[in-house]
């Protein structure tokens, strides 16, 4: 099964790759589609949102005994890691909201992000101009509370894309080292994922990376007689570049050599899994579209 498909897929590939080279402001507006397409639906169906992700505070009596373990350096103790609320209330209601939109296939891949749809409709046929009418859309769910509300995310190898050389039938696919640049340390990140996929039956799947960022409130701190809980503040919604254009065309780490920079993982770590931070003010930078903010409504 490995191989099976090898060679019709290098050449599919290799033809698409150059196709959104050449074509780049193409792989530009199927991510400002869904951009626009996530935060619609999010904005329509924010109530529910905000039902079932409140929920899991009303529910502390069933789990007060067995709390999910403290991640992070030197946890303080006062707060609860939310990162699987985040994570289910989204991405399973996401799969419920797209499917008027698209048609979904559950293709499955080894390892990614919290959410991996291949959709399919009409729109993405005509903002491609005919090529393909499918996109491999990938979602992360990555909640954090006040004392982690910064102006960036921090992204794993397989959360973006990189540029994707396919040199040789038999090597697969590899990508170009890219940097992660801080004011006083840089570091290599080793992107692994592709920026496009080509599937057994040839369908062309350009890769789209979004990143749900849910901000919850620690009532403890802002009343002091409250009797807590950790209720949805606001949501940023943030579309990361396909990898030909960070580093083809128009090839923005270039531009903006700060859109990376380095993570919180030490030295004892992967250096090929080492995390970068990627900057939402470059982000906004680039096109405003790709960090919106979508405000709880009170």
């Amino acid at each position: 099964m490995f191989n099976k498909y090898r060679k019709s897929q290098h050449e599919t590939y290799l033809k698409a790759r150059q196709y959104f080279i050449e074509n780049y402001g193409q792989l530009i507006e199927l991510e400002n589609y869904f951009s626009d397409t996530l935060y619609t639906i999010i904005k329509e169906n924010i109530q529910a949102i905000v039902e079932d992700y409140n929920e899991t505070s009303y529910l502390f009596p069933f789990w007060q005994n067995y709390p999910p373990d403290a991640r992070g350096r030197q946890p303080i103790g006062d707060q609860y890691p939310w990162i699987e609320v985040g994570e289910h209330v989204f991405a399973s209601k996401l799969i419920r909201l797209l499917e008027p939109i698209f048609r979904i296939r559950d293709v499955g891949l080894p390892t990614g992000a919290d959410l991996r749809l291949v959709v399919s409709n009409e729109a993405i046929g005509t903002i491609t101009k005919g090529f393909t009418g499918s996109c491999w859309l990938f979602v992360d769910v990555k909640s954090v509370g006040p004392r982690d509300d910064q102006d960036h995310a921090v992204m794993s190898h397989n959360q973006i894309s990189g540029n994707g050389k396919w040199q040789n039938l038999g090597d697969g696919i590899k990508n170009t080292t890219m940097k992660a640049s801080g004011q006083r340390i840089s570091h290599p990140f080793y992107s692994s994922a592709p920026p496009l996929y080509i599937l057994s039956n040839g369908s062309i799947l350009p890769a789209i990376f979004i990143v749900i960022k849910p901000v919850y409130k620690m009532l403890t701190l802002d009343i002091a007689d409250s009797d807590g809980g950790q209720p949805l503040g606001r949501i940023e919604l943030v579309t990361i570049p396909n990898g030909l254009l960070l580093e083809e065309k128009p090839n923005y780490l270039a531009k903006y050599p700060s859109l990376f920079f380095p993570g919180k993982d030490d030295k004892s770590k992967n250096p090929l899994k080492v995390r970068c931070r990627v900057s939402f003010s470059i982000l906004r930078s680039i096109a405003d579209w790709r960090v919106r903010t979508i405000i709880i409504p009170s």
